[in-house]
Formats: C-alpha cells, sequence, structure tokens
C-alpha cells in the first residue's frame, strides 16, 4: 500500500491530490476505549499510528468542510522556497532554513545534530546568542541567521560554528541502585570570533567577544497546536494560581509570567490578555500570531499581509549597507529600488522596509488566501491517539507517573472551552469560521503549560523552560527517524530525559529520587506508558 507522502509525491500539484492524500492508513478506530485515548478529543485526534501519523487533519478540520484548504496550507509547509518562484518565494534577503518541514522532520521534534548546517535535513536547531546575563544581542535576531540571498552576506558563517556533545556524570553515577546506567550528553557551541559579519551587540552596544554565549533550541513538534490554542486562559489562570499556592516548586514560579495573583503583564500578548502557552520560553500566543504565523515569516523570509518587512536588525541593515561588494551589485538584482541615487541608503531603507519604501514596492510573497490555508493546516493538526493503554505493563506505569509525582506538572488532561480564539496580528476575526474549532473537548496533552527548572548542565537559556506535553512523542521514532527528547536533543532516551530532571535544584528532583528507588521492571513500566500516550 502507498502512504500518503508517496501519493503526494507521484501526483503532486493536481487538483486529485488534495482528495486522495487525505485518505491517510489509519488504524480501525476501536468501538470502545478509554477517554484518555483520545488524546486530541474527538473532534481532534487520529488514530493513524504509521509514519505520516503527525500529519493528519482533525476530525473537525474535515467536519468544517476545511480539508482542501488543510491540504493546500500542507504545501507551505512542506514545499522548499526560493527567492523568485510565486506561490513558494521568500528567502530574501536573509533566512534561517529554505523549508518549514526541513526543522520538523515527520512535523516533529528536530534532531540531534553534530554539526551545525542550515540545510542538513532534520535541522531543528535554533541558535540563541545572548550576554552572560542572558540578554539577547540586538544585533542578531531572535533567531539568528546563517543565510543570505545575494549580493547580500550572511550574519555568520555557519561553517564556523562547532557542536561538542560532553559526557555528564550525575552525583548517582549515572547508575540506578540495581545497577543499571544509563549515559548523560549535553551539547555545547563554539563560534570563533572571526565568524561574526555583524558586531555584537546587547541593546545596542557593543559587548566584548568574551560576554557572547550561544545555546542550542530545538524546534518541537507541531501537530495539536490548535487544540492547546482552545484551552480557555481562565483555566490556565488557575493552574497556575493553584501551583503558586501549593508551593510544591522549590524555584517557585517565573515572575515574568506570573504576579502572584494573576499573569504578569509580560505573560500577555499586547493588549489582548493572553497567556502564552507556545515556545520552551512561553514567547508566543494565541497560535494565530504564535508559533507558524511567525516561523512562515522569520525562518523562512516569506512576508504576508501582517508581516510586511524583512525579518532583520538594524545593525545588520547598517552593516550590508556599508559593505563594498553588496553595494557594487545592489542596483543589479534590485534595480526598483534605487529611490534616493545613493546607494548606501537604499541599501538601509530596503533592508528595513521602512517608510521611504513605497508602498507598491511592498507587496506581500504570501497571499491572503494562501496565508488562510497555511493557517487552516496549522490549526488543523491531529493528535495520535493513545496506545495500548489497556496493557497492564501500561496501566502499571499510568499509576507510577501518578504516584511518582510526575503527573503534577506533566498534567494529564485539559477541558477545551468554546475555542472562540482571536489574533492579535488582527488578520482573523474572534472565532473565524475559516479555521477549524474544538469547543468543549477533553484533550490529554501532558502538560501544565507552565515554566519550571530542572537546572541542568549547560542549561536552556533563563533556566526557565515550559513543561513539554508528552502527547504522541512515543510515535517519534515512526514519524521522524529519531527520538531524541528535551530542548535541545540531549536525551536520547525516555530514562535520559527523566535523569536530566535530577539536578538536587531541580522542581522535578523528588519525582526523579523516587524513580531511582523502583525496580527495574517498574522503571520499564513508566517508559512504556511515556511512549503509549
Amino acid at each position: 500500500m502507498f502512504n500518503h507522502k508517496t501519493l503526494r509525491m507521484l501526483i503532486a500539484g493536481s487538483v486529485m491530490a488534495l482528495a486522495i492524500t487525505s485518505c491517510n492508513p489509519h488504524e480501525p478506530i476501536p468501538t470502545e476505549v478509554s477517554e484518555d485515548t483520545y488524546a486530541g478529543g474527538e473532534l481532534g485526534t487520529t488514530f493513524n499510528r504509521s509514519q505520516s501519523a503527525y500529519e493528519d487533519p482533525t476530525p473537525a478540520t474535515e467536519q468544517a468542510g476545511l480539508g482542501t484548504a488543510f491540504k493546500y496550507g500542507e504545501y507551505f509547509f512542506e514545499r522548499t522556497y526560493t527567492q523568485n518562484n510565486p506561490p513558494f518565494n521568500g528567502l530574501g534577503p536573509l533566512y534561517i532554513r529554505s523549508s518549514c518541514i526541513a526543522c520538523h522532520p515527520g512535523y516533529g521534534h528536530g534532531m540531534r545534530m553534530n554539526r551545525y548546517r542550515a540545510d542538513d535535513w532534520g535541522n531543528g536547531y535554533l541558535l540563541v546568542f545572548t550576554d552572560k546575563n542572558d540578554t539577547y544581542l540586538s544585533s542578531y535576531t531572535g533567531m539568528p541567521q546563517t543565510k543570505a540571498v545575494a549580493p547580500f552576506k550572511a550574519p555568520l558563517d555557519e561553517t564556523q560554528i562547532q557542536i561538542n556533545w560532553l559526557s555528564y556524570t550525575d552525583e548517582w553515577g549515572n547508575q540506578f541502585p540495581d545497577g543499571e546506567r544509563y549515559n548523560l550528553t549535553y551539547p555545547e557551541v563554539y563560534i570563533p570570533e572571526e565568524a561574526f559579519y555583524v558586531p555584537l551587540e546587547v541593546n545596542n552596544q557593543p559587548i566584548p567577544y568574551s560576554d557572547f554565549v550561544c545555546r542550542l533550541e530545538s524546534t518541537i513538534g507541531i501537530y495539536g497546536t490548535g487544540l492547546i490554542d482552545a484551552i480557555p486562559d481562565d483555566s490556565l489562570r488557575a493552574q497556575y494560581q493553584k501551583e503558586y499556592n501549593d508551593g510544591y516548586m522549590q524555584n517557585g514560579l517565573n515572575p515574568a509570567m506570573w504576579a502572584g495573583s494573576d499573569f504578569a503583564p509580560t505573560g500577555y500578548y499586547g493588549n489582548t490578555n493572553h497567556p502564552k502557552k507556545y515556545t520552551y520560553a512561553l514567547t508566543r500566543g494565541p497560535l494565530q500570531d504564535a508559533p507558524g504565523a511567525n516561523a512562515i515569516w522569520n525562518i523562512t523570509n516569506v512576508t504576508h499581509r501582517t508581516k510586511t518587512g524583512h525579518y532583520m536588525t538594524a545593525a545588520y541593515a547598517t552593516k550590508a549597507s556599508q559593505d563594498p561588494d553588496v553595494q557594487a551589485e545592489f542596483y543589479n538584482y534590485f534595480p526598483q529600488f534605487n529611490l534616493t541615487g545613493n546607494v548606501e541608503t537604499d541599501i538601509y531603507n530596503y533592508l528595513m522596509m521602512n517608510d521611504q519604501i513605497p508602498d507598491e514596492l511592498k507587496v506581500p510573497e504570501m497571499s491572503d488566501e494562501d496565508y488562510v490555508n497555511f493557517m487552516v493546516w496549522h490549526r488543523g493538526l491531529a493528535v495520535p491517539a493513545a496506545r495500548n493503554l489497556d496493557d497492564p505493563e501500561v496501566q502499571r506505569g499510568k499509576q507510577l507517573f501518578s504516584d511518582l509525582g510526575c503527573a503534577y506538572c506533566h498534567r494529564p488532561s485539559w477541558q477545551t472551552g468554546d475555542d472562540m480564539f482571536t489574533d492579535p496580528a488582527g488578520f482573523f476575526a474572534d472565532g473565524d469560521p475559516r479555521l477549524p474549532r474544538y469547543p468543549n473537548q477533553k484533550i490529554w496533552p501532558y502538560s501544565d503549560y507552565i515554566q519550571h527548572k530542572l537546572h541542568m548542565e549547560n542549561d536552556i537559556r533563563t533556566g526557565w523552560c515550559r513543561t513539554t506535553p508528552l502527547w504522541g512523542r512515543g510515535l517519534s521514532a515512526i514519524c521522524t527517524g529519531a527520538s531524541e527528547r528535551l530542548h535541545d536533543c540531549r536525551a536520547q532516551t525516555v530514562i535520559e530525559a527523566i535523569m536530566w530532571h535530577g539536578n538536587a535544584q531541580s522542581d522535578a528532583r523528588r519525582s526523579v529520587e523516587k524513580f531511582r528507588e523502583l525496580p527495574k521492571a517498574d522503571r520499564d513500566a513508566v517508559v512504556r506508558f511515556i511512549d503509549a500516550i
């Protein structure tokens, strides 16, 4: 039997493909299953467990008659972008990857890498540039770019980036009391000073190279993002208040997100008062101006009506505008931008797409119709159903998961609300009928959507990291070809991921201490359960 990827390749570009490829190789839907089998609720779950399990549309998407829009939107995720190939044009003048799927192989988590190359398949790594105080560099974009379209030069020479994987030994010698051993490794990144085209600045002030810090963050799975969007703000507020009142976390809650009795001002998006739910650092929410809507712009630099300028810093624009090589070729590539006769000024204005550029030269690369289809796809991705929940070993693992305290942060279920979503960017109306909705569903993501600290070696920026949803991760090896976990792919197994929670200052310390004391059969049962959900 052809899988739907093979079918798409055989008939790509035809209207027939849109209908045929929506039929995925599903397992038969069981007639009687427990409610937690429906990880995404009845409106958001697929029973496909093949290599395409992360790619299916939700039942809600198909019931709303949005199946064709979903398939068109999927093309914008999967296709490779070029500078001039409508409707898949973008990239210029700088970019991070030439396609979205390159970062999300099989629609899942990025892969562990031994080097940084934008064109390496499965490289979901995003560079995080800060100073020693964890303050982002202002001269580089939040997701630093390593690719450029001629005549421009990349802000950073990626061939000089070195990823070194180092061994780590925890206080227990990487060994359980019964003698079973595990490995712990973590990445460090080295970039020589000569690799930087743009100066290193924080708050637009130069910093010495010795203060520069680079960390890695990998992309995460994108299935189920619409369901997360449907979790009511009040429910998330109540979860924050509960954890704050309980006081179980030795590191407390991130004061940038929670002020003790309500969300902190930076815990909202603009003036819409929506708490943030997306990314490790909880930088985005709601979905209509969150991961995909931003990534299509800042990864592939595709402009659309809500993002008409280049993903760019003024520091880069200044550097490039004064570069003799760029000046010599600029008008050959972009004659329409010979607006002032001063090449330095024209380059700077072009890069910043400021008010000096006429509106007729700011035509978005992605049409409104294509953007709607892209967001139908993004909000319409289903979650794979949980598997083997009736297996006695999995049931034992589920009970232990709760007894160990894992379910406190990895909260099993949420109830969605009316799902009358809003769009801070103003493109979609509240509850816009052009997008799928998930009202009144019980979903099982296994996350509290709150940040905690694990105090890992060479930790994530600030140390605060959102509790990663566990739903569907057990299919990662099948869907993506890899199964690494945690924010930088340091954990290659579930056991390694658990043991990285074990630092003495970690909010999960007590759970890890209990896990260590379990007999091997029980530890294996916990792993089986995590892989099942």
